[in-house]
């Protein structure tokens, strides 16, 4: 595929936004690096945010600091490696010292007035501030896992935040959040349940937060979707996204 050459700080800003939006329960700076922890849940929000340009020396030194952050809260050590935001150097430094190579994310992002356009329907979300029980048990049907650190993480987000969703009958069967963030909104949490897939119910969603962040004065939006994941790429190509750059991760487990 080939992508356009991005603005290294535009990048950067979407990813610290996305970062706000899904708040680990610590963050350590070092020198433009977030070491952002979390005790369990969602991993990607417990990853070194590592932006910014180090000479070899600094780059080592950091990449050591970070691996004994991490050891010491008994942690695997994961990084977010970005080219063109992250150091040149970093991914080679990376694999050198052992770290395995994870998922492959899109970063996509759209003018907001298009989205609303593209994902118009007969279909309507509906919008709440926070996550109701029937959100929440949609979200937790699609994506599993322990409900109690995703729960904790919802409530640490502290920017202009909504939530949509899609009702058929007397169950909701779609989801999603946005978050408002210096003149973007970013999209998360998107979860359809498999007998809603093909039927609307996620471009609803889209919609839905689509009007809600352009009544907040949000001209653009912007999302993270794993780079295999057929059905979501089509769905956001649909609704006017398109591709900024691909990221991934390199992660080490934590050795006692």
């Amino acid at each position: 595929m080939s992508v356009p050459l991005i603005a290294p700080e535009l990048v950067k800003g979407l990813q610290e936004r996305a970062a706000r939006a899904m708040p680990p329960v610590s963050v350590d700076h070092l020198e433009g690096w977030w070491l952002r922890r979390v005790d369990c849940g969602a991993w990607w929000a417990g990853t070194v945010l590592a932006h910014g340009e180090a000479t070899p020396a600094d780059l080592s030194r950091r990449i050591g600091f970070a691996e004994e952050f991490y050891t010491a809260h008994g942690a695997a050590t994961r990084f977010q490696v970005t080219p063109g935001a992250s150091p040149a150097e970093l991914d080679a430094a990376l694999a050198e010292r052992g770290y395995r190579r994870e998922y492959s994310i899109s970063l996509q992002s759209a003018v907001t007035s298009s989205v609303v356009a593209r994902t118009a329907g007969p279909v309507r979300g509906r919008l709440d501030e926070r996550p109701t029980d029937a959100w929440f048990e949609a979200w937790h049907a699609v994506h599993g896992g322990d409900p109690g650190p995703e729960w904790d993480m919802l409530r640490r987000v502290d920017q202009p935040s909504v939530y949509a969703s899609v009702v058929d009958g007397n169950r909701v069967v779609a989801v999603g959040r946005a978050v408002v963030d210096s003149g973007w909104a970013g999209v998360f949490s998107m979860a359809t349940l498999p007998e809603a897939r093909g039927r609307g119910a996620a471009a609803s969603v889209l919609a839905a937060l689509a009007g809600w962040a352009g009544s907040q004065g949000a001209g653009q939006m912007y999302l993270q979707v794993v780079g295999d994941n057929a059905p979501a790429l089509r769905l956001y190509e649909r609704a006017g996204f398109t591709e900024l750059c691909r990221y991934h991760y390199r992660t080490r487990e934590h050795i006692s």
